[in-house]
């Protein structure tokens, strides 16, 4: 029985009845094996956080992971349940129409497209809209200045446990070539978002984020279905060990790394989050609203948001094997500039180097060896590579973030940010978001 989060726990108990062509089946009574409670099970946890004790012994904080981790997508799992009638490509293309032109403009459109579109639309009132633009500003200045720098390290935290990364893993999505894709995907999109008026309705970030949340639900849908013929039918995915696909609790963490990393330090000074850093929280919990996320999940306190980031690790159980480790060499040998001229070829080592450097202190606790051991080896040349400049790319930013703040420097200083968020996004190709299950792996 839900004592605390009654609401999610009755949405989640109504995705059989709203979706039951893919939920009719599914076993939201039984626990899967990723979430754990057993304090002598190792959890995904980070050491240096100290005892699990502390979430674990928190009922309200265990109600609601545990209850999240069976909450799913119904408006978009409806679209994506289209690729059933629908040539995928055909069916992204609608997407796009109705994104660009709206639902009474393309009559040939299936209703849950325009519904969908309807549901992001609305505006929740525990979202102070008076936030959102300077939020986004503030995002811009990380987008342009840090992201490039960091966001192949921040993709690798998905992939470092062996529940949470089966979805990219079944995919193929991540293997050869193609994680170079993704991983630009992913940042032209937190990239996109952080555009003045992005995330408006027919913003380039809205458009976006309506294709990374088909995208979503595209791997849940087919991750869930049968394959096969006859007597060898079976599913792809053992629901009793990894649960719900893309659960909405795992969304959380890949939403809100920025606002955690910023809580995590205000709560470890015990002081309260300064206005630009509010207002970055704000903007990131409107775009988790908009890609699915309930208010649950998108706590607007430092405190809260700090537990629920923990207590997700806390339950999630431990797990790293082959094909993590795959994912993670895959991901960080991939090169993502956009030619092979000698700039950009030094540009990709730097990256690599910093991105090297965050995951070593993210989730090795600076241990190289143990970096080494998941599939990352870090050289001298990478610390040679990251202290010749470091000076550069931390004076810059200082320089126009303080700009920034000059009333007479301040629209110069954004102008800047965007046009170089632009080029960046020029560097990242135009992104798909889309999946394909024909190259599911089993």
């Amino acid at each position: 029985m839900a004592h605390y989060y009654p609401e999610l726990a009755e949405r989640v108990a109504r995705q059989a009845d709203e979706l039951p062509e893919l939920y009719g089946d599914f076993d939201f009574d039984t626990t899967p094996e990723r979430f754990t409670t057993d304090p002598d099970v190792e959890s995904a946890l980070p050491r240096r956080l100290g005892d699990r004790s502390k979430y674990l012994n928190d009922p309200r904080l265990m109600e609601l992971v545990h209850t999240s981790t069976f909450l799913a997508d119904v408006p978009a799992d409806r679209v994506a349940a289209l690729s059933a009638q629908y040539p995928v490509s055909e069916l992204v293309s609608l997407v796009r129409r109705v994104c660009r032109s709206g639902a009474e403009n393309v009559p040939d459109a299936p209703p849950e497209i325009g519904e969908l579109i309807a549901v992001m639309q609305e505006k929740p009132d525990w979202i102070d809209f008076d936030l959102i633009d300077d939020g986004a500003a503030y995002s811009r200045l990380y987008a342009a200045l840090v992201s490039p720098f960091m966001t192949r390290g921040a993709f690798l935290a998905t992939f470092t446990n062996s529940y949470a990364a089966l979805p990219m893993t079944i995919t193929g999505a991540l293997s050869g070539t193609r994680a170079a894709h993704r991983v630009n995907e992913t940042t032209a999109y937190f990239a996109v978002t952080a555009l003045p008026g992005g995330l408006r309705r027919f913003g380039p970030g809205f458009e976006a984020t309506v294709m990374v949340r088909l995208m979503h639900s595209m791997v849940r849908f087919n991750a869930l279905q049968r394959t096969g013929h006859g007597n060898s039918r079976k599913r792809t995915w053992d629901t009793r060990i990894y649960g719900l696909p893309v659960p909405q609790i795992d969304q959380f963490p890949a939403g809100m790394i920025g606002p955690y990393q910023k809580a995590d330090k205000a709560v470890r000074a015990n002081r309260e989050l300064p206005y630009d850093e509010r207002a970055m929280v704000e903007f990131h919990r409107y775009r988790g609203f908009l890609l699915g996320l309930p208010e649950e999940l998108l706590p607007g306190s430092a405190q809260e948001i700090v537990d629920l980031f923990n207590a997700r690790a806390a339950t999630l159980r431990h797990g790293y094997d082959d094909d993590c480790r795959k994912l993670v060499s895959s991901t960080m040998d991939a090169y993502l500039r956009p030619s092979e001229s000698p700039f950009d070829r030094v540009a990709d080592a730097v990256e690599k180097s910093y991105s090297k450097l965050a995951f070593a202190a993210a989730f090795c606790e600076g241990n190289l060896r143990k970096a080494a051991d998941m599939g990352v080896d870090l050289s001298i040349a990478d610390l040679a590579r990251a202290a010749a400049t470091a000076p550069w790319l931390t004076g810059r930013f200082a320089a126009v973030r303080i700009a920034g703040k000059l009333p007479v420097l301040q629209n110069l200083a954004d102008q800047y940010l965007t046009e170089l968020v632009r080029r960046r996004l020029d560097d990242y190709g135009i992104p798909e978001y889309t999946t394909d299950s024909r190259e599911y792996a089993h």
